[in-house]
């Protein structure tokens, strides 16, 4: 349960590390598998527990997040767990107002229109003061695991954040927040330097409070193109490691494994594979001997099952691990779906996928 605060130090030991092997590149007996928004919708005891919060009041709820974060893994055996948050908390600590449209999702009241409006943000921002919610909810999270299972810390990549703030919400082309790298490319520079900064200091803090491993979530690198993607995203993607790496090195913090996630930028894998992370996680798209060829062997992967595979019947699900397993190999390896759970998802089919990734690689490396 998620009770009070305890002290940060003196964290429960680990009881299992496999995802930490893994992501280190170390020796492990069975492919460790988590699931990326394995605390959601799909649950039931998630929707209940959400029903009656906005819901980024339940973001800025340590003991909400704690709750959301250990719920799938009273289900399933997974490997990992992965705080409950969002990626739009930065953009909101930097001022912007973020609502939750049922229906439509994240909305931004007002989103940036002209280079003008930069002068709104926050320039120097106390990231404890602006996000300490989130620090407090991984402390208590990290307790309240009881050394289960390693916790996830994240944030969402400059670029990713910079189109929400623009586009003020989803968008099939992002054609307002690109029209920006084109007319305005330093004020964009500008804007994405601001949010990378924030984000160095956020993710630090994440492993301060706790956090056992980072993940940067680039999700809307499918909509650069190889050239945009050079300019706009790569080089913060490489700083934020590099900078994250440094500073916890300065304030005598564990160095933990970081994970870069940028969906649909398979033109992008080979330079990923370089940009200072411990595991390039992959999405649904690209074929995992190709994967392993461009990223090399000093690089864990993660991913890449389809999340609509989880739809089919158990048994189906179990082939389609297997096949998944053969192709990436059992080791360097974290097995994940290529993109978030979908919230019509039946839980037992994710039961089935996490107990056949398990079974599968454990008589994969006996044999």
């Amino acid at each position: 349960t998620c009770s009070l605060l305890r002290s940060p130090k003196g964290f429960p030991k680990l009881k299992n590390d496999t995802f930490l092997r893994a992501a280190r590149g170390e020796e492990t007996e069975h492919t460790p598998v988590w699931c990326m928004r394995q605390a959601g919708r799909y649950l039931p005891e998630f929707r209940e527990t959400r029903a009656s919060q906005d819901f980024f009041a339940t973001c800025r709820s340590p003991k909400l997040c704690c709750e959301l974060t250990l719920q799938p893994l009273r289900r399933f055996p997974l490997d990992a767990a992965i705080i409950f948050s969002d990626i739009l908390v930065v953009p909101q600590a930097l001022g912007m107002e973020v609502v939750m449209v049922p229906g439509k999702g994240p909305t931004f009241t007002e989103p940036l229109k002209e280079v003008e409006d930069l002068l709104k943000l926050r320039q120097k921002m106390d990231v404890t003061a602006e996000l300490g919610y989130v620090f407090q909810a991984i402390t208590l999270t990290r307790h309240s695991l009881e050394g289960k299972v390693p916790l996830i810390g994240f944030s969402g990549a400059p670029w990713t954040l910079m189109s929400y703030m623009i586009e003020g919400g989803g968008s099939t082309t992002m054609a307002k927040a690109k029209s920006w790298l084109y007319r305005y490319p330093e004020a964009s520079h500008r804007l994405l330097r601001l949010l990378a900064d924030v984000i160095i200091d956020y993710l630090v803090g994440q492993v301060a409070a706790g956090a056992q491993a980072l993940q940067l979530f680039e999700s809307h690198a499918g909509h650069l193109g190889p050239e945009l993607f050079q300019d706009f995203a790569l080089p913060y993607i490489r700083d934020i490691a590099q900078s994250v790496k440094s500073k916890l090195k300065e304030e005598a913090l564990p160095l933990v494994p970081m994970i870069i996630f940028a969906k649909d930028a398979h033109y992008a894998l080979r330079d990923l594979a370089h940009a200072g992370y411990e595991v390039v996680g992959l999405d649904w798209t690209v074929r995992p001997q190709e994967a392993r060829a461009q990223i090399g062997k000093h690089v864990t992967l993660q991913g890449n099952l389809d999340p609509c595979a989880l739809y089919a019947p158990k048994e189906k699900i179990g082939e389609l691990v297997k096949k998944m397993l053969e192709s990436f190999g059992t080791q360097r390896y974290i097995a994940n779906l290529g993109h978030g759970l979908y919230p019509d998802m039946n839980p037992e089919h994710v039961g089935a996928f996490v107990e056949a990734v398990h079974a599968h690689s454990r008589h994969i490396n006996k044999h």
